[in-house]
């Protein structure tokens, strides 16, 4: 049975094979690069490798479980005897998710924002990690949050939680994520940012993804938010975040080290 670390914090790197990424679309859409890139990430010290194969930026189109596949198979397929760190993938499909299992992957990382008896079966079926992440309606939603955004995030988090646990997943296995840039607006992402501690369960990992995110520089292209983003994850580090999902690996490494030494 996997189980997320809480000892320490982890950097996951993202790894998309995607044309459509909202920072580096089509940039390791071949398998060959996206291998390189997962190599390279692992070298540079990343602790888990995170694929994706759907983009959820704002205004994207979905991809069905076949196209999903198709672009995941081929990268697996050559890292699972390469990689000596545990391989993430993220979708919302259990089909694709009882697939990649079966491929070497060790962690599904569902931004689906649901708890559903079909993804359950497959985690449990494979011992798997299972990332929930608060979804607030998706990249293009905008909803109002009553009485406020960190307390229905949280709320939301240990149902979703409670949810898995009856479904027979420990506590071990699951890590919650925040949504970060998923159906909030900047002020609700930087109130999540800054009180990350509250968003806490306890027995259960945290994760925070702003990497590139326009909460790291609103008014900025993502190629010139690294500064922000490394910011960002400060934050959410000194907040209790255990896995920070990254771009930029060597950066956010040398940022965190420095951050666990003062912690």
């Amino acid at each position: 049975m996997f189980q997320f670390s809480l000892d320490s914090t982890q950097i996951m790197a993202i790894i998309n094979v995607t044309p459509d990424s909202f920072y580096d679309g089509n940039v390791n859409l071949s398998p060959e690069r996206a291998v390189n890139a997962a190599l390279q990430a692992q070298a540079d010290g990343a602790h888990v490798i995170d694929l994706g194969a759907h983009s959820t930026r704002p205004g994207s189109t979905p991809v069905p479980p076949n196209e999903e596949l198709r672009r995941l198979l081929p990268v697996l397929a050559q890292l699972r005897e390469k990689l000596h760190v545990p391989i993430s993938v993220d979708t919302f499909y259990p089909e694709v998710a009882m697939q990649v299992l079966q491929h070497g992957a060790m962690i599904i990382n569902d931004v689906s924002g649901r708890v559903t008896a079909e993804m359950a079966a497959v985690v449990r079926e494979y011992g798997a990690g299972w990332v929930l992440m608060h979804n607030g309606g998706g990249a293009d939603a905008a909803p109002t949050y009553t009485p406020d955004v960190v307390t229905c995030v949280r709320d939301e988090l240990a149902t979703m939680v409670n949810q898995a646990e009856q479904f027979g997943i420990a506590k071990a296995q699951l890590c919650v994520d925040p949504g970060i840039g998923f159906g909030k607006t900047q002020p609700d992402n930087l109130r999540l940012l800054g009180n990350i501690a509250k968003l806490k369960i306890d027995g259960v990992a945290m994760l925070v993804g702003a990497s590139r995110k326009r909460v790291a520089g609103e008014h900025l292209p993502p190629s010139e938010r690294l500064p922000g983003t490394i910011a960002a994850h400060t934050i959410a580090q000194l907040g209790g975040a255990d896995i920070l999902r990254v771009h930029d690996v060597k950066e956010t490494i040398q940022a965190a080290q420095l951050v666990l030494q003062v912690l």
